[in-house]
């Protein structure tokens, strides 16, 4: 039985590394990450602009030194999804322009100003976006189209007199990660997280 905030933590502990700055955080980072269903990774790779004949054997853990270095961007095949680390521009054109003829997208990104969003588009329209630490605020054309699978997680940021329904930043960010995994039919340890897939760099590198 893992703990509310295990994703989270896994993230956290595989982004950060043994030698990295222990006073890190995904929130100074600025970390985000998109998930593509219904593109080859040709397509996926001609949005990001990134360079596939530089394309690499690369775990989740070893992306940070590699971006920095040269720009490099994770990128993993699962089924029928491919995800991208960084993810890209959190602007919606962005997003949108991922999701053209049928194909759909998830993106989530936190940010140094404390500003987390989840986004699922399909089909060139955002179908919905929301804070993880405000679910009830969800904006788009279907504002409930993913509530089907929200059981069992804990968005809410709750007041510290709330005791008994407290949820964590933490928590929720681990509960936005576990409905991604819902929604890509994956297991965002095994799968994504600790699993080998590639670093690609830049076209421009």
């Amino acid at each position: 039985m893992h703990s509310a905030t295990y994703l989270h933590d896994l993230l956290v502990s595989t982004i950060f590394t043994e030698g990295l700055d222990a006073d890190m955080d995904l929130w100074t980072l600025g970390f985000n990450a998109t998930w593509v269903h219904g593109a080859d990774i040709e397509t996926v790779a001609s949005h990001f602009s990134l360079d596939l004949s530089t394309r690499t054997p690369c775990h989740l853990s070893d992306i940070l030194d590699h971006n920095i270095d040269d720009g490099s961007q994770w990128v993993g095949e699962v089924g029928s999804w491919i995800g991208v680390v960084p993810g890209g521009s959190d602007n919606d054109q962005f997003i949108l322009s991922l999701t053209a003829d049928d194909r759909q997208a998830l993106s989530f990104s936190m940010d140094i100003s404390g500003n987390a969003w989840l986004k699922y588009a399909r089909d060139g329209r955002m179908v919905v976006a929301f804070d993880p630490m405000s679910p009830d605020d969800r904006v788009g054309d279907d504002p409930h189209a993913l509530d089907h699978m929200m059981e069992g997680l804990r968005f809410e940021l709750s007041g510290p007199e709330v005791h008994e329904n407290y949820v964590d930043t933490d928590e929720s960010i681990s509960s936005a990660l576990a409905l991604i995994g819902r929604v890509t039919e994956t297991d965002m340890a095994a799968d994504w997280f600790e699993a080998l897939h590639s670093r690609v760099r830049p076209t421009s590198s």
